[in-house]
């Protein structure tokens, strides 16, 4: 995985969401819907990937 980057992209609104998934989609540095935001590839990132993945769509790059 080293070297490895995510393209990851919020396709949903994050508004009315519980305060977890908000901490992880500020953490993934998404702001507004289809901004996107270069990442690597880190079992951190996988984590909060994971726990808003109705809200993102992830690419590998």
């Amino acid at each position: 995985m080293a070297g490895k980057k995510l393209k990851v992209t919020l396709i949903r609104s994050k508004h009315g969401r519980g305060h977890k998934q908000l901490g992880c989609v500020n953490g993934l540095g998404l702001r507004r819907i289809n901004h996107s935001v270069e990442l690597e590839d880190t079992p951190a990132v996988r984590g909060m990937i994971s726990k808003v993945m109705h809200l993102v769509q992830v690419e590998e790059i």
